[in-house]
């Protein structure tokens, strides 16, 4: 019974997937008209940004539990 159960979830949950188009109208658009390269390419900056504020941040806190290490 908990397996009907279960496969009878797994069919519900996965119901809204069949409905969906196959493309995607907006990628496509964007892709025309060559602006997806804009959006990839301000995706990345963000997503480097990130990156060098985290790793700057690592390297301070290694700074501050050196010198608080010592002091102890």
């Amino acid at each position: 019974m908990k397996k009907l159960i279960v496969s009878f979830l797994m069919l519900l949950l996965a119901y809204p997937v069949l409905a969906q188009e196959a493309g995607i109208e907006m990628a496509d658009g964007l892709r025309a008209s060559g602006k997806i390269y804009v959006v990839v390419i301000c995706v990345l900056v963000v997503l480097f940004g990130l990156l060098a504020f985290l790793f700057s941040l690592d390297r301070r806190l290694k700074k501050m539990e050196k010198n608080s290490s010592g002091k102890i």
